[in-house]
């Protein structure tokens, strides 16, 4: 059997220290029990200049290599052998800026082969870049589930950009809560065992049930409580 590989990028600047974290690893591990060997890596950590050469030298000068020098070098290999890219990053405004960087930084790996698809151009990953499928793992402080709608939005665009899969969103709304003593140890065990079962469901049939991430999503707390002691 062949062995998956994935990659995650964590765009939180508190990298192991955040909400986004401590949702990832239990989905990490999920993977990693299902058979998938996974490489982490912080957007804030590598050195990554952001994208500003102003003259698309990875499409018309060296297809597919970028002329700036940073440990984006680094990274290349490794999402080029990689079969699933994990984003995940808490919601800014909408992004942490480091998070933005490193997406537009994925330009050398894709191919200016375009087509016009429902209205939209359209390019894809060149062939030497085995990504199949792109997944958000995204942590809130908001109450909502609509906070998300803009960060998902940008990964699913990623995706049809790179002629890829998006295979879903674990999305963990007021994920501050998670380490709160205000939430029940059972409430949180059971968010955490729902987010280890869809990296497991991610490796194994290639997508996340909706009664899984529906399970991660589900309301902690209610609106009138969050805002409470958000504003106190």
């Amino acid at each position: 059997m062949i062995r998956l590989k994935a990659i995650v990028i964590n765009g939180s600047p508190r990298m192991e220290k955040g909400n986004t974290a401590f949702i990832l690893a239990p989905f990490i591990e999920g993977m990693q029990e299902a058979g998938c060997e996974v490489n982490l890596f912080y957007a804030s950590a590598p050195n990554i200049k952001p994208c500003n050469c102003s003259i698309m030298y990875c499409w018309t000068k060296n297809p597919g290599e970028c002329c700036i020098k940073d440990d984006m070098q680094m990274l290349y290999p490794l999402l080029r052998e990689a079969d699933i890219l994990i984003l995940a990053t808490p919601v800014y405004i909408p992004l942490p800026g480091d998070m933005q960087n490193f997406i537009n930084r994925l330009c050398p790996l894709l191919d200016p082969v375009l087509k016009f698809e429902d209205g939209r151009t359209r390019a894809r990953f060149r062939e030497n870049v085995n990504i199949k499928k792109i997944a958000l793992v995204s942590a809130s402080g908001w109450w909502e589930l609509g906070n998300f709608d803009v960060v998902v939005h940008i990964v699913k665009e990623l995706a049809k950009n790179a002629n890829a899969e998006f295979a879903g969103a674990v999305l963990r709304p007021h994920a501050y809560f998670m380490k709160s003593k205000a939430i029940s140890d059972a409430d949180k065990k059971e968010v955490l065992d729902a987010l280890k079962k869809a990296g497991s469901e991610l490796v194994n049939e290639g997508k996340m049930h909706k009664k899984t991430l529906e399970s991660i999503s589900r309301p902690l707390i209610s609106e009138k409580e969050i805002l409470q002691i958000y504003n106190s």
